[in-house]
């Protein structure tokens, strides 16, 4: 339960900082193009997203005495801090913006699920590695949904001439899918789950 409530309250917390941010780099960094300040506030939203929920799943499990699914959700957890890093520099340090996303964005979900399958390795539990599979299931499929839905807005926005409200709108569009599509697939391995133990 407590693995399910940190992951929640991430999700939540990243969409107030992904509008705080986008709203921070629009105000003070004009300099920079709009698309930039776009896609950088989505990344520094989900970096400290995964900050809080790292921190979220300790202080949960502190609590609640569970030291076993402490272990493997740290693990989860390190994989995502470690993939979100790559992005970030992948993202800086490759020179055209869509190129980079698509690389970073690519290479840090294959970095996360083998780095999970590694650390899952070592349980003997088949029911927790299908759970853990799913969530990074509904993540990939989750940020595949936000990239194209990002470039129809930027598509759209260019022949309408609406660039107010393009940023939060693919903000709240595309993290609206990924909490859907996270929680189909958290109640699918649930669903497994029950199956396996039954």
């Amino acid at each position: 339960m407590n693995h399910y409530l940190s992951i929640y309250l991430s999700i939540y917390l990243s969409i107030y900082l992904s509008q705080f941010l986008s709203f921070f780099f629009l105000s003070f960094y004009t300099s920079l193009s709009f698309s930039a300040c776009s896609y950088l506030s989505i990344y520094l939203s989900i970096y400290l997203s995964i900050y809080l929920s790292i921190y979220l799943s300790q202080f949960l499990s502190f609590f609640l005495y569970q030291s076993f699914f402490l272990c493997l959700s740290a693990s989860i957890y390190l994989s995502i801090y470690l993939s979100i890093y790559l992005s970030i520099y992948l993202s800086i340090y490759l020179s055209h913006l869509f190129l980079s996303i698509y690389l970073s964005i690519y290479l840090s979900i294959y970095l996360s699920i083998y780095l999970s399958i590694a650390f899952n390795s070592l349980c003997i539990y088949l029911h927790t590695f299908v759970h853990y599979l799913s969530i990074y299931l509904s993540i990939y499929l989750s940020i595949y949904l936000s990239i194209y839905l990002n470039q129809f807005i930027i598509h759209l926005s260019t022949h309408t001439h609406i660039y107010i409200y393009h940023s939060l709108f693919i903000i709240y569009l595309s993290i609206y899918l990924s909490i859907t599509v996270c929680s189909l697939f958290i109640y699918l391995s649930i669903y497994v789950r029950g199956v396996v133990e039954w």
